[in-house]
């Protein structure tokens, strides 16, 4: 955050005015890459958010991705030629003004010594404008900014993906809620024929008062995650937003990975990367520039041989556990595929289990309770397979963004 307010600040000062066609030829290769991307998904309907309109609905609405995008379009309109004839002119200025000081004696004066601070400090400024420091510092800036914005997007698709899942969790619960008034019915009957105590009563009509708390408080985690996904996407705040199922992955998205090829494109992506490459670079050139002042031996010496060598550690540090985490994303999306094989396998054998219970109830050999049991053992065989479902897309949006965007968290 330092280095970023460090540059708009170089920027705000010397570079006046934003011209306006700058900032449009800044996003004309957008506009061109996306005409290239698929047909635009159709507008949601109203009180509802598809996954095809997540990533658009989130970066036209959300406050912090459209402040970043502002300030890296602010950046990108920038004109350095422009600034570049401004701080020379203002070399300039201070340069006369100090020869009018020598020219009534007061070289020595707080007012010249002050003019010879500001142009030094302005000089510095136009050499590394000249040698385009400040370019590439604005350009190093615009990625980082780039990343945050991209660290939103990711965290709204886990956030729209965590949602579903509670209330597939919801539904659940609501099963086993059912299934607990069955039991209860069935419990208060047989002690009101004395054949348990009040005692075992209570105990089942007490875990009916833990599970209904249960499902109150999701319920209420519910309200606040979905009144956040609310305001990322732009939508009022009713807490009752429809989310639309993300698309499956596909069969050609996995044979298409491939883990070297894949982890080099994350890496060159990758803006934690890029930054720690930066600062091993800064930390090479401070120990080149200090270390021959120093004879062999001297602690100042080895002090910066310590330092130069902790950089490098570091460096490779962040590179290591960068490439343990996708490493771990990658194969987290075949693990996922082959859980939710075995979970659809297993929603098809209790598909067959229902059909043979649901025959042996209309025959009259088995009781509606265990019918209605059957029924329910069959919904959560579904809700295994939406969670195995659930749990591959996360698992490949993870690998994509790293993939496409070095983001891994």
């Amino acid at each position: 955050m330092k280095r970023i307010l460090a540059v708009l600040l170089a920027l705000a000062l010397c570079c006046g005015a934003i011209p306006a066609a700058l900032a449009d030829d800044a996003e004309a290769p957008a506009q061109t890459e996306n005409q290239t991307e698929e047909a635009v998904p159709a507008p949601d309907a109203l009180n509802t958010l598809t996954w095809d309109n997540l990533e658009k609905r989130v970066r036209e609405n959300n406050a912090t991705v459209k402040m970043l995008q502002e300030t890296i379009e602010s950046i990108n309109a920038t004109d350095y030629d422009k600034m570049k004839e401004d701080l020379r002119k203002q070399l300039n200025q201070i340069a006369s003004g100090q020869r009018l000081l020598l020219q009534f004696g007061q070289g020595d004066s707080y007012a010249y010594a002050a003019a010879e601070q500001a142009y030094s400090s302005l000089r510095e400024t136009f050499d590394d404008l000249k040698d385009g420091n400040i370019q590439q510092d604005a350009a190093d800036t615009v990625r980082q900014l780039q990343n945050a914005q991209n660290q939103v997007i990711a965290g709204a698709e886990s956030l729209y993906v965590a949602l579903l899942e509670m209330q597939n969790s919801r539904a659940s619960l609501q099963r086993q809620l059912a299934a607990m008034d069955r039991t209860v019915a069935e419990m208060d009957l047989r002690y009101k024929m004395g054949q348990i105590s009040a005692l075992q009563l209570h105990q089942v009509t007490n875990g009916r008062t833990a599970l209904v708390s249960g499902i109150a408080t999701l319920d209420a985690k519910l309200d606040d995650y979905t009144a956040q996904m609310e305001l990322m996407a732009g939508a009022r705040q009713t807490g009752s937003l429809t989310l639309a199922e993300p698309p499956a992955v596909t069969d050609q998205q996995a044979a298409a990975m491939n883990y070297d090829k894949d982890l080099a494109a994350a890496k060159e992506q990758s803006y934690e990367l890029y930054d720690a490459k930066n600062t091993l670079d800064d930390a090479k050139d401070d120990y080149w520039s200090n270390v021959g002042k120093y004879a062999p031996g001297f602690y100042k010496r080895e002090s910066l041989e310590h330092t130069w060598q902790a950089a490098q550690y570091t460096y490779q540090n962040t590179v290591q556990n960068f490439e343990i985490k996708f490493r771990t994303a990658y194969n987290a999306v075949a693990d996922y595929r082959q859980a939710l094989t075995a979970k659809e396998s297993a929603l098809s054998l209790q598909e067959e289990t229902f059909q043979s219970m649901k025959l042996k109830y209309n025959q009259g050999t088995i009781s509606k309770n265990a019918y209605l049991d059957a029924q329910d053992a069959l919904e959560s065989a579904k809700t295994d397979v939406a969670t195995a479902k659930h749990n591959l897309f996360t698992a490949y949006r993870t690998y994509y963004w790293a993939l496409h965007y070095g983001v891994l968290n």
